[in-house]
């Protein structure tokens, strides 16, 4: 007898409350796809964060089997940093099928794929996303695609970065006239505009250093370094380059104060 089923047997016998075959359920839904990966497709239900596939170092082949599981047990699957390979036979393996839409988002390296009748639902959530140069833009066009899936809307704002500090203030103003509950800010170099952002808002803001920078600080570690020793109350700050990590939680958090 499967986990699933035993669950459901003892909830029946009312050996277990509803309350406890939910915890069992979402505790043990992982699905398997031959040797290659343990799908967590009922993540989604379980922390209100969908699975993404991280591209990565695997096969273009291991992409479309993992895709193809996905798609058979959920309504969607998420790609993030994906190769042009994998791309190509994504396309390949996917693009005829009338089925289903596929989103290819060059920019922030991340493709969407999803039943064409199936539509992400608005949770009410409100999400700011902010650059403080052009260079910023990819990583958070990954948080703003992981956002939306995510069922918030997005004001975004980029290139107004300390160089130039008196961009900031427009964008900035407008976003808290529309309520925003959540403001991603993405900075590389010395990563100030953050603590700066933190410093003029009511609201969490979530920093995201970028890998840009010279020397010792390179690859976004001064950048890093600067956001964690913000003296700036309110700013949480995510690894260098996760947009997908500020962009879930941000919807998570915009999600609940919108409930």
């Amino acid at each position: 007898m499967s986990e699933i089923k035993n669950i459901l047997l003892k909830l029946l016998e009312k050996e277990i409350s509803l309350e406890d075959a939910e915890k069992l359920l979402k505790a043990n839904l992982i699905e398997e796809v031959g040797d290659l990966a343990k799908l967590d497709v009922f993540r989604k239900t379980r922390t209100g964060t969908p699975e993404v596939i991280y591209a990565q170092n695997k096969t273009p082949q291991m992409i479309t089997n993992i895709v193809s599981q996905f798609l058979k047990t959920k309504k969607f699957a998420i790609i993030s940093r994906y190769s042009e390979k994998q791309k190509t036979l994504i396309l390949e393996t996917f693009g005829n099928n009338k089925d289903y839409i596929i989103d290819i988002n060059e920019l922030g390296k991340i493709i969407v794929i999803k039943e064409f009748s199936y539509s992400f639902v608005n949770k009410g959530g409100i999400v700011g996303i902010i650059t403080a140069g052009s260079s910023d833009i990819p990583t958070a066009v990954e948080a703003e695609v992981i956002v939306k899936i995510m069922g918030c809307k997005v004001i975004s704002s980029y290139d107004v970065g300390i160089a130039g500090i008196h961009r900031i203030f427009t964008p900035l103003s407008n976003m808290i006239k529309n309520g925003v509950h959540v403001i991603i800010v993405c900075a590389g170099m010395e990563g100030t505009l953050p603590g700066v952002v933190a410093a003029l808002v009511d609201v969490l803001v979530i920093g995201v250093p970028i890998s840009s920078g010279y020397g010792i600080g390179e690859k976004g570690k001064g950048a890093l370094i600067t956001m964690l020793q913000s003296c700036s109350p309110g700013l949480l700050v995510v690894n260098i380059d996760n947009g997908f990590g500020a962009g879930a939680s941000a919807a998570i958090i915009a999600n609940k104060i919108a409930e």
